[in-house]
């Protein structure tokens, strides 16, 4: 049977930070085109010998100046026929976490500007773009409570409150302190310095930092990282 097919495949790249207790999207401005000065996620079409993860990696790099390396594959988009109102596009999302303090955003080929988002301030997108932030960020609370995460979001040295909020801030409710402490520690990745630094107004907390063989092996394992919630 002859079948017709003109269907074009693309990649879409979700990347989030976190910086003074609030978590952003990366966005870039649209150069050329009919959605030209519209926002959208880093993204754009696959190579014909090119394989997804190393597409989304490039895309992201040409558009953002960011390269991240470590993106899980997130969701097909593509029920919408006309999610793209140039073609026919099947995009592939995948989602990153990093640090915004330790990159420098350049903007580049069809991209006007690269800019950090606040998650509640995101402006009107592209695309089914905010669909796929909001699933992407679904995705990354549920993470939490099977595989710890947030260590490529906050500095290399961190005092423990920094950590906690962090939670708080991805879970969109408190936490309760006392148990959040008590099983992270427990697990033993992440070790204490000899370093403090002054967290508000309070007196200056122990700084840590993160063991990555022992998280690795953890994962191997498989860990349960059930939150309680205030």
């Amino acid at each position: 049977m002859k079948i017709k097919q003109n269907i074009k495949i693309a990649v879409d790249a979700i990347v989030f930070g976190y910086q003074e207790n609030q978590l952003f999207v990366l966005l870039i401005k649209q150069k050329y085109g009919d959605l030209k000065n519209q926002w959208a996620l880093p993204g754009g079409f696959v190579k014909d010998d090119e394989p997804l993860k190393k597409a989304v990696v490039r895309e992201l790099k040409e558009e953002t100046g960011v390269k991240v390396t470590t993106m899980e594959q997130l969701y097909t988009f593509g029920d919408d026929l006309k999610r793209d109102p140039r073609l026919r596009v099947i995009s592939v999302a995948y989602f990153g976490t990093v640090n915004p303090k330790e990159l420098k955003l350049n903007a580049g080929t069809d991209a006007e500007e690269a800019k950090w988002f606040p998650l509640e301030n995101i402006p009107k997108l592209a695309f089914d773009h905010k669909k796929i932030i909001q699933k992407a960020f679904e995705r990354l609370k549920a993470k939490l409570n099977y595989q710890p995460i947030g260590f490529d979001l906050l500095d290399s040295k961190f005092p423990f409150s920094d950590l906690e909020n962090l939670y708080t801030t991805i879970l969109q409710k408190p936490i309760d302190r006392r148990n959040f402490r008590k099983k992270i520690l427990s697990f033993d990745f992440i070790a204490e310095t000899d370093e403090y630094r002054k967290v508000g107004s309070g007196r200056p907390g122990k700084l840590y930092v993160f063991k990555n063989k022992r998280y690795n092996d953890l994962l191997k394992q498989g860990i349960s990282f059930e939150i309680k919630f205030a």
